[in-house]
């Protein structure tokens, strides 16, 4: 009864593993996809997404490598910390001054605003972040990070089907094992009862 446990906890255990990874690198083909054919730096699937701090402009706000967590908003204030997009860049930089359809961002760290921004650039309000986390991702999104993960969900769909082909093999080379003893056996005696 306890290896049973056991063996459905591990089960458990890899298959949660194949969800999360296959979540992250199916994400990672729709962001990739959202990015070089669409151009939209940052998707936002049912209102929220995410983005990594890539420099200090936000400090002691945001650091490097911080995760935001952005959700897409009616309007937006200044004071908001809002995310938009440059051309290809995302930029996470604080509201200023609102004007009609434009708005006027800064980063805390800096001392000029940038050039006002149309609303539809704006991706959405950052509504919270996860220290360090960013270092996490952009690793995980580079070509070895990705290739990990990739290795590593072949090995947890492999392990258990390769134990199991090995259980198996054993098995039938037992029972051929059998199989040649008692046929090895079998003409003796028919040898025998014939005399």
């Amino acid at each position: 009864m306890n290896k049973d446990k056991k063996k459905i906890g591990k089960s458990v255990i890899r298959l949660l593993l194949l969800v999360i990874i296959s979540l992250f690198l199916g994400g990672s083909l729709y962001l990739w996809n959202a990015e070089t054919l669409v151009g939209n730096a940052m998707p936002m699937p049912f209102g929220w997404g995410f983005s990594v701090v890539l420099s200090g402009s936000m400090e002691p706000t945001l650091h490097v490598n911080d995760m935001v967590v952005v959700s897409r908003q009616d309007s937006y204030a200044v004071g908001d910390i809002i995310v938009y997009q440059d051309g290809r860049s995302l930029v996470i930089h604080r509201v200023v001054s609102v004007s009609g359809d434009m708005l006027t961002t800064q980063g805390d760290a800096n001392d000029i605003p940038d050039a006002p921004i149309p609303l539809s650039a704006v991706k959405g309000k950052a509504v919270t972040q996860i220290p360090l986390l960013g270092s996490v991702l952009r690793f995980l999104k580079s070509p070895i990070g990705f290739g990990m993960m990739l290795v590593l969900a072949i090995v947890l769909f492999e392990v258990p089907y390769f134990r199991r082909r090995k259980k198996d093999a054993d098995r039938r080379k037992a029972l051929q094992q059998e199989i040649e003893a008692l046929r090895e056996t079998l003409p003796q005696e028919q040898d025998s009862s014939n005399e």
